[in-house]
């Protein structure tokens, strides 16, 4: 491991890769089975998808498209670069199965291209594209990243999610036992979660066949439902402060089981859409505080010793 903390994302990408990967996210334009009725409307209350899509992808191209234009953006800098097509916007498995599977079958064919990142809902994967991503699997790592924010069903009510943590439980079991690498993302400081919650998820978490976890702090945006509802003073929101947010993760890092990988601990929406908390630290540099303070916390316990 490249820290003696916790297994760092580029550990697990290293099993699975000879050379360096850099992830182009996709925008699939796929709706959200939470936004056209499917499941729901309106969306999570904390959804802006802008604030997550990078510029190439706001206004899509064809896949192919988007990840020859990732490719010339990374390429200028890195010539030897291989790649990951992140399909990242919105639910990339909600629609048509058919033009589902030739999406992904498009992107794994892409020149540069060495694996997939699918990022979904856990109750939009049904059983047709799971066993075409199964069989993609056997050609080119595939890698399957469920947005479950909480293991608690009465926040997921609240945010409206539209799905149970028994609905994330079953989707991780089936992607897992379909052969692929699952990933689970999760929100710190969703309305109506105190520390211990947080905690509970993360030990639900270790009880699961996952092979990696990405965090995110919960972040107001502009232009949300949250955002709305906070600033009438309608719903309850305890933005963290970077170094109360730092000493939740370092017990995070310590309850997470050490084989499942850490993609990243926080949310970086560009500030201006961002109503709070206004941090103003980019991942890498909290996760240097972060090895900083883990570093320093077991030196401490030497001491005490």
């Amino acid at each position: 491991m490249s820290n003696p903390f916790y297994k760092e994302y580029s550990d697990f990408l290293a099993e699975h890769f000879d050379c360096k990967v850099q992830k182009i996210s996709i925008n699939a334009g796929n709706n959200c089975p939470n936004r056209d009725g499917t499941v729901g409307r309106g969306g999570c209350l904390y959804c802006n998808n802008a604030a997550f899509t990078p510029g190439y992808a706001q206004t899509p191209d064809d896949v192919a498209g988007q990840l020859r234009q990732g490719r010339e953006f990374f390429g200028r800098k890195y010539p030897d670069m291989r790649y990951l097509a992140y399909f990242q916007s919105y639910t990339s498995t909600n629609g048509d199965a058919a033009a589902i599977k030739k999406m992904f079958g498009t992107a794994a064919d892409a020149e540069g291209v060495v694996g997939l990142v699918v990022a979904t809902r856990p109750d939009s994967l049904d059983d047709s594209v799971l066993d075409f991503l199964s069989r993609l699997n056997r050609r080119k790592p595939v890698f399957v990243e469920f947005g479950a924010e909480s293991s608690h069903d009465a926040t997921l009510q609240l945010v409206n999610r539209c799905h149970t943590w028994q609905c994330t439980v079953e989707a991780v079991q089936r992607a897992h036992r379909a052969g692929l690498c699952v990933g689970l993302h999760l929100i710190n400081g969703l309305p109506g979660e105190d520390e211990e919650m947080m905690i509970e998820t993360v030990r639900r978490v270790n009880a699961l066949p996952v092979s990696t976890v990405k965090f995110h702090q919960l972040q107001i945006v502009r232009g949300t439902p949250l955002h709305r509802l906070w600033r009438e003073g309608k719903i309850s929101v305890k933005p963290y402060g970077p170094d109360e947010y730092l000493d939740l993760c370092v017990r995070i890092v310590r309850i997470l089981r050490r084989d499942i990988a850490i993609d990243r601990f926080t949310s970086q929406a560009p500030p201006e859409m961002v109503a709070a908390p206004k941090w103003g630290i980019k991942n890498h540099v909290f996760t240097a505080k972060l090895l900083k303070s883990l570093r320093l916390a077991d030196a401490d316990g030497e001491k005490g010793e």
